[in-house]
């Protein structure tokens, strides 16, 4: 082909492509671009919800458009059984400090400037921490710029390269401030820094109290004409909870924290769990913790929402405050001071008459038997060091003493229990002479035997009747100078100790007041629990009970065997229309706490031996200055032989305690009273045990009169 032919046909245009296949390779391409968007679209919601998930819930959460503000309300008030205030809750001037988001640290310092030289004698800084001190620092914008400079800029981004968020750029700026920033903080500065850590916990769009007290009202006047220049201060009102310091019942009432110190750190965690703030006032003791829940006032809850620039646009009130509940005591003022007199009378009896060198006190319990209700509850607690005497009415459920004599109803139980004895079953009283000890006697010395019943092992109070028990429980009935067997050791222990417990010896009674101890019981095992210590905890020089154990254990002899349940609270109430205790929400009552495994006949025995300690007629009952009462007295007496130590000489003592109920044939009341370490001068001891229960009796029919 000539060369000018190829050269033609080459200038020539190749044929296009049909349109069809131009929009369809469009087409083809458009899809792989919207698909790949598609993929980088879902590996970014990926990457947001599910690998960096935390980050973007920081960012959502600091952006704070609803807010939920909750407030605390008043607290509720104690109140003696008569109505007399106790534990009272009043309105008081305060400054308050509203948080809003606009309201930035270093206004809540130039705040803190401005209020601290007016309110200087209500402020305490003494429990500012180091990142108190630090915190207070950084709201200086100048030393937060100072800090900022020291910091690497590399330090502000994290691991992945994306700026921090605002808290952890804040902790950031908090760990390059230096010790010696803030060592040098002048006595005023940490007035201030106190006041700035208020306003700065307090929780963002809530008004808290920032300083509460006497303020005067020049002091409120000089606040009130700057608040122009205090951003978020006011003069408001709080409340206060003042105990009536001249009670006696002041130390059952308890504590409640401060608004400065807020939730107890220990139960910080459950109580938030509950809906608590960190800085609500809770009871931290006795009945002021015991009865939290009822005294605690209910939260107003309120639903905030803001704008972008922080202005509120919406508040709905979702749940409105309420002031706590009131409680009224099963106790009167006027019974309870006059059971410390005859506690203080007769104490001082016994001292006077030489029977109280090493006296630790006296202590008395009453209780409604039937109820469980206590009547009144009294310590006298005496420091053998110094011969100061106080009163603690907390003393009679948190000190425990030998109890004596008195645990007789219980060994006997335990003989029944076990069955080495039926009914009313007659041993010798005699001396005990066990190989290689000294003769156990009873307390009229007399080593001859005589046959005595379960009624006269009570009426006269025979050590040895109950040592016979505990050997037979053994497996070993006595013989003079046997050797005891140990294999049942433990077995017999327990078999005492459940018996006891189910009189409420030993053992929690159930008290609604927190810090009850359950005497103290030492272990079996060991040399503490070999056998001369068993043969001992026979009868009752062993183990040790509080004053409360010694009150249930008689109430429940006065019921028959059912053990109540002691409480001191009898009811719920509102608050009235002027402040003071309203009308009952709910009675408080305690079911009974068990029942002893005991026939009725047995008991019978029992309650007739008790009534023999006090009204026997041949010369050797035990309890006979009990007679002299308004009314018939059931009881049982408990000495037992103690031991203080003076120039270091151990000297023998003994308690002086008892247990009774009254009347005897329709029991009202049971009466525990303990009255421990006092000295013996030759034979004889103090009876103060006795006529406390005698005056007590008394001094109860006369204010109620028995039915």
């Amino acid at each position: 082909m000539p060369r000018s032919e190829k050269s033609k046909k080459s200038k020539e245009k190749k044929p296009q492509a049909a349109p069809e296949k131009i929009i369809g390779r469009r087409l083809t391409v458009l899809f792989a671009v919207v698909f790949a968007l598609f993929l980088v679209l879902l590996g970014k919601l990926y990457f947001m919800q599910v690998m960096d998930k935390k980050y973007y819930a920081t960012k959502l959460e600091e952006s704070g458009l609803t807010v939920t503000v909750k407030q605390a309300s008043p607290r509720g008030q104690i109140f003696d059984a008569k109505g007399l205030p106790l534990a009272t809750t009043s309105q008081m001037p305060a400054v308050s400090f509203t948080h809003t988001e606009k309201i930035t640290a270093a206004q809540m310092r130039a705040n803190a400037g401005v209020l601290m030289p007016i309110l200087r004698q209500f402020i305490d800084a003494s429990q500012l921490t180091t990142r108190d001190k630090k915190d207070f620092y950084l709201s200086d914008l100048t030393k937060l710029a100072a800090v900022v400079a020291r910091i690497p800029s590399a330090k502000f981004y994290d691991k992945s390269g994306r700026k921090l968020t605002g808290s952890a750029t804040y902790e950031l700026e908090v760990s390059y401030v230096k010790d010696s920033d803030i060592s040098k903080m002048s006595a005023d500065e940490l007035l201030e820094a106190q006041l700035f850590k208020q306003m700065n916990a307090t929780q963002l769009y809530s008004t808290s109290s920032i300083v509460t007290g006497a303020l005067t009202a020049e002091q409120q006047a000089q606040i009130a004409q700057q608040e122009s220049k205090l951003p978020g201060i006011s003069i408001g009102t709080a409340w206060d909870h003042t105990l009536n310091t001249t009670s006696l019942l002041t130390p059952l009432i308890g504590t409640i924290s401060t608004s400065k110190a807020g939730l107890p750190a220990e139960e910080a965690d459950s109580l938030l769990a509950k809906g608590y703030l960190r800085n609500d006032r809770v009871g931290t003791s006795f009945l002021e913790k015991g009865y939290e829940s009822t005294l605690q006032g209910t939260h107003s809850e309120t639903q905030i929402q803001v704008d972008s620039k922080g202005d509120i646009q919406k508040e709905v009130t979702l749940q409105k405050g309420a002031s706590g509940n009131n409680l009224k005591l099963t106790i009167d003022s006027a019974f309870e001071n006059g059971v410390q007199q005859i506690l203080q009378k007769n104490f001082d009896t016994l001292m006077t008459q030489g029977y109280g060198q090493f006296s630790q006190g006296a202590y008395a319990v009453v209780m409604n038997n039937k109820t469980g209700a206590i009547l009144a509850m009294n310590g006298l607690v005496r420091d053998p060091a110094t011969g100061k005497v106080q009163a603690n009415a907390a003393a009679t459920f948190q000190n425990a003493y030998t109890p004596g004599s008195v645990v007789k109803m219980g060994t006997i139980t335990a003989g029944w229990q076990t069955g080495v004895i039926t009914g009313n079953a007659t041993q010798d009283a005699q001396a005990i002479q066990l190989r290689g000890s000294a003769p156990i006697l009873d307390w009229w010395q007399d080593a001859s035997p005589m046959p005595i019943t379960v009624e006269q092992a009570l009426e006269f109070s025979s050590n040895t009747y109950q040592v016979q028990l505990a050997l037979k429980m053994l497996g070993a009935p006595y013989q003079t100078n046997m050797i005891v067997p140990t294999d049942k050791r433990v077995q017999v222990y327990n078999a005492l100790r459940k018996a006891y417990g189910q009189y409420g010896l030993g053992v929690a009674t159930g008290l609604d007041i927190p810090g009850e101890i359950s005497g103290l019981i030492p272990a079996t095992s060991g040399d503490n629990a070999d056998i001369p210590n068993l043969l001992f905890e026979s009868f009752g020089q062993f183990d040790n009970y509080t004053p409360l154990q010694l009150a249930t254990y008689a109430a429940t002899m006065a019921n028959g065997g059912t053990r109540p349940t002691p409480h001191v609270v009898s009811g719920i109430y509102d608050t009235s229309a002027t402040g003071g205790l309203g009308n009952e929400i709910k009675p408080v009552s305690a079911d009974p706490a068990g029942k002893v495994d005991i026939s009725s006949e047995n008991m019978g025995y029992l309650k007739q031996g008790m009534y023999n300690v006090v009204h026997g007629t041949g010369g050797m009952a035990t309890g006979t200055t009990m007679a002299n009462s308004s009314v018939s007295i059931s009881a049982k007496t408990g000495t037992s032989q103690t031991y203080a130590y003076s120039g270091g000489k151990q000297i023998p003592t003994t308690v002086n305690n008892a247990i009774a109920f009254a009347p005897s044939g329709n029991p009202q009341i049971s009466v525990g009273v303990m009255v421990p370490t006092t000295t013996i001068q030759g034979t004889n001891t103090t009876h103060a045990n006795q006529q406390i229960v005698v005056d007590i009796v008394n001094l109860y029919n006369q204010m109620y009169h028995f039915k």
